[in-house]
């Protein structure tokens, strides 16, 4: 079996009409729409397996990494080599750095083949990696409202639909706080920054924030690699802090975890490497005892494919990141299922779930 094509699909979703969001980095500037980029590989044999490069407004330039750099390295090779394949591939291209566009496209691929691995076998992902957990605790991860009632409504919204738990990416206390004043002191709130601060700076926040007791503070301090700045502030008036989703390497990870500046990691499976590598930083957390919080802000595949790792690897206390947008279709409809906190795994083979054809030719961009 052989790998015969690479094809990528840029959508753009837009908002439900009538909801309001704060402009962000979702979109294209003032445009309330969410990008995103699927990958299909197929083989000879008719297997097809879908993946997901991190989009946004990273779109164009991680699509035409994908089409002109990374599928011709993976086209004709075997599709269920994929750890060689990707190890090769990434020898191949180490002299244009170990991030950015190049290793969104490759975690797609990466996750395409393990979908493909899984339905060659006809089995879900996460029992070809040696079972686990049918569901996993979830929490919301609300858009950027960047006001106080926008913020109520949502968190409202959130909890009536059965979460216990909600992310906010808000960096006004007034807001965070017009949001713990709508929860309540009973459901978890996370707070993430975004990269926003200094070290001083944050340092002052968390003591501001440590009343509305978050669970965490995600990447408070900027650049996101500063890890030792992040280890100097973890603690601070007992505000426990989260990173991650911008490391790129395993070696990275590693850095981030032996300076101590985590209580919680958070890889990007459709950021550095796909499955193969987001395993890889599983076991470097568990050697060192800090849960893996995966960050899986998107809604395609690479959702599924943390949903299936963490199935397999998470502790009792990882959780998974649903992002709790007000778009007008979904990949997957009724078929993922979210009840009462929790999603149950897919148990279809693969990453258990294909992304519906009409939304995808629907919302398709040229």
């Amino acid at each position: 079996m052989i790998i015969t094509s690479i094809k990528a699909f840029p959508l753009r979703i837009p908002f439900q009409a009538g909801t309001r969001s704060a402009a962000s980095a979702w979109g294209p500037a003032g445009l309330q729409a969410v990008d995103s980029l699927l990958v299909k590989v197929t083989t000879d044999e008719g297997l097809e397996g879908w993946g997901e490069a991190f989009g946004f407004s990273g779109v164009p330039v991680t699509r035409r990494a994908l089409d002109e750099v990374i599928a011709p390295l993976c086209l004709r090779q075997d599709p269920l080599g994929t750890v060689q394949l990707m190890a090769r591939v990434q020898e191949k291209l180490h002299v244009y750095g170990r991030g950015g566009p190049l290793a969104q496209a490759l975690s797609a691929v990466d996750m395409a083949l393990w979908d493909i691995a899984g339905k060659a076998v006809g089995v879900p992902l996460y029992r070809l990696l040696g079972g686990g957990r049918p569901d996993l605790a979830c929490y919301a991860s609300l858009d950027a409202y960047c006001d106080p009632d926008l913020v109520r409504a949502a968190v409202r919204r959130a909890l009536e639909a059965g979460f216990g738990r909600f992310k906010l990416h808000e960096k006004d206390l007034s807001v965070v706080r017009a949001a713990r004043e709508e929860a309540g002191p009973g459901p978890e709130m996370m707070v993430d920054a975004d990269c926003a601060w200094t070290v001083s700076q944050a340092r002052a926040r968390m003591e501001e924030l440590a009343e509305l007791q978050p669970k965490w503070l995600e990447e408070p301090v900027w650049p996101p690699e500063n890890y030792d700045g992040l280890a100097e502030i973890r603690g601070t008036a007992g505000v426990p802090v989260a990173a991650g989703e911008n490391a790129w390497t395993v070696l990275e990870f590693g850095r981030l975890l032996d300076a101590g500046a985590v209580d919680f990691v958070q890889p990007s499976v459709a950021k550095m490497g796909g499955v193969t590598e987001m395993c890889k930083v599983f076991t470097l957390a568990a050697n060192r005892n800090v849960t893996v919080m995966p960050h899986t802000f998107y809604d395609g595949p690479g959702l599924l494919a943390a949903i299936q790792v963490t199935a397999v690897l998470g502790t009792a206390e990882s959780m998974i990141e649903w992002r709790y947008f007000d778009l007008e279709a979904s990949l997957y409809g009724d078929q993922l299922i979210m009840d009462n906190g929790c999603v149950q795994v897919p148990q279809g083979p693969g990453l258990g779930i294909d992304p519906d054809p009409h939304v995808i030719n629907a919302y398709l961009q040229a």
